[in-house]
């Protein structure tokens, strides 16, 4: 089913890049692997899966030694300071970077390990109550304090859009933020480059990749509905 499941999104992915115009190599597909076990992780690194991300810190690490050291771990969920420790020297990136004290507690972990940790910057594009995030207006300044840390690397930006049942609807959404980080990036800010844009999930990511998502979060397209009682 996984292998299925992922050789569709794929190809979903790339007549989406043809609509656009876009080299399909630009965007990156992270499988969402929250509360699934280890055994349907290891079926999707045997169909060719790389790249993983995880909700909960904790999961994560339990996660980690139980599979093959070449995978490339994405951080996607909400982050509380208390619980970097536990992913600070297992990511390749942190998307969900969405306050000064946060990133002010990544950069101390960071500088004990010796670490410098690649970050996204965290925009709440669509000023939902319910979701995490600066808003549009306060992220050029935020991107621009987070580049002040040592021990991060701003690489762009991430959102996460309304569920919706009509995809078109969060166009909006994705095209300003695609167009946040081209203005930010014209500001040549030392230690920013926003060459990704994490953006796009099971429901909306060929919009999403259309308008120029680098990384789409795809979780129930590849394995199915979460088991929300699962544990780690």
């Amino acid at each position: 089913m996984i292998q299925e499941n992922l050789e569709t999104v794929k190809e979903r992915i790339q007549n989406a890049c043809r609509r656009a115009g876009r080299n399909p190599d630009e965007v990156t597909l992270i499988a969402v692997s929250k509360t699934k076990p280890v055994e349907m992780l290891q079926e999707a690194y045997e169909a060719g899966v790389r790249e993983f991300g995880e909700n909960k810190p904790q999961e994560l690490r339990d996660k980690y030694p139980c599979l093959p050291q070449d995978i490339h771990w994405h951080m996607i969920g909400h982050l509380q300071r208390n619980k970097i420790k536990y992913l600070i020297d297992k990511v390749c990136l942190i998307h969900s970077v969405d306050s000064l004290r946060l990133a002010e507690a990544i950069d101390e972990e960071a500088g004990k390990r010796g670490l410098r940790v690649s970050v996204l910057a965290e925009v709440n594009m669509a000023g939902e109550e319910s979701k995490f995030g600066v808003t549009p207006q306060e992220a050029p300044s935020f991107v621009e304090a987070l580049s002040r840390f040592p021990h991060l690397r701003v690489e762009g930006l991430m959102t996460i859009a309304p569920f919706t049942e009509h995809p078109e609807e969060n166009r909006p959404y994705f095209r300003n933020l695609k167009k946040l980080s081209v203005d930010i990036q014209a500001k040549n800010i030392d230690n920013v480059c926003m060459r990704h844009l994490s953006v796009g999930m099971t429901g909306d990511f060929e919009v999403a990749v259309e308008e120029g998502a680098t990384m789409v979060r795809v979780g129930t397209g590849i394995f199915g509905a979460r088991d929300y009682t699962a544990r780690p």
